[in-house]
């Protein structure tokens, strides 16, 4: 179902967070799920991934996550704001230490020239430090290349946010 290159992404991913004795959680909208079903199709991944958040629609971030609907009226489900707000409401609502969110236009609809197909916007939160962001715009992929090319990007996030983090006690 995965590349063998996703799959070793994630094991090195997991062996990472596994060491410094980390856990993740994730707030997916346009991967639905991808990110956390990637992690846990690794055995032994339930000592790093404390749970995954599917918040596909507006009310779903808003009930599951806490994104203040005044936020997502102002500045969009695909916004650096919405991100962020996502990553720090996963984080709130989980036992982990670094939280990813994932939003964005997969395509191959719902673009505008504001906010093309293959827009997403990535937030990382770490108890204790400012939440991180970043986006990307992966033009000219189809829906899967898209949501595949954010997973890969949400790992390279954590991974940057795992190795910043120290470790933790046991």
């Amino acid at each position: 179902m995965f590349t063998p290159d996703l799959l070793h992404q994630a094991e090195a991913l997991l062996a990472l967070c596994r060491a410094r004795r980390l856990k993740i959680c994730t707030a997916e909208s346009c991967t639905g799920g991808l990110v956390a079903a990637v992690l846990t199709e690794i055995a032994g991944s339930s000592d790093v991934v404390d749970r995954g958040f599917v918040t596909y629609s507006n009310a779903a971030k808003h009930e599951q996550l806490g994104v203040s609907e005044d936020l997502l009226g102002k500045f969009g489900a695909v916004s650096a704001e919405a991100a962020r707000a996502m990553a720090e409401g996963a984080l709130a609502r989980s036992d982990a230490h670094i939280a990813i969110a994932i939003t964005g236009i997969a395509g191959p609809g719902g673009g505008s020239p504001e906010k093309p197909v293959g827009l997403v916007h990535f937030a990382t939160a770490r108890r204790g430090t400012a939440t991180l962001q970043e986006c990307s715009i992966f033009a000219g992929l189809d829906r899967h290349g898209v949501r595949i090319a954010a997973v890969k990007t949400a790992f390279g996030l954590v991974k940057t946010q795992a190795e910043a983090a120290g470790f933790r006690d046991p």
